[in-house]
């Protein structure tokens, strides 16, 4: 059975740094591609930022330049490092694949911005 688990997350003032983890189990990690979504209360989950199988990483434009993501294979985890972080960066951040057609997301993890 496939689980994503999240972690790192918390409060941070406006301007600071989270790393958020994900660690993958029950499935072949280096095979996958990753990503972290995010949703703000009141609006749609968001594409924030994807790490293929390759390496090839992709951004949301409301984060280039101020979050990266990267993957550990030997550790079966994909990060997302945020620096820079703003109010509106506020939300629950999610972990997620997709793996013989199946969506797989974690549980979620809460991200605070005070300005």
């Amino acid at each position: 059975q496939v689980q994503l688990v999240e972690s790192g997350g918390g409060l941070v003032q406006f301007g600071g740094s989270l790393r958020l983890s994900c660690a993958a189990s029950g499935i072949t990690f280096s095979f996958l591609n990753m990503a972290w979504y995010r949703q703000a209360p009141g609006k749609q989950r968001e594409l924030v930022a994807g790490v293929a199988s390759s390496g090839n990483t992709n951004y949301a434009d409301s984060v280039k330049g101020r979050f990266t993501i990267s993957r550990d294979n030997a550790k079966n985890t994909v990060y997302l490092e945020m620096n820079g972080l703003k109010p509106e960066d506020t939300a629950v951040y999610y972990c997620n694949t997709v793996f013989i057609g199946l969506t797989y997301w974690g549980q979620g993890i809460q991200v605070t911005v005070s300005a």
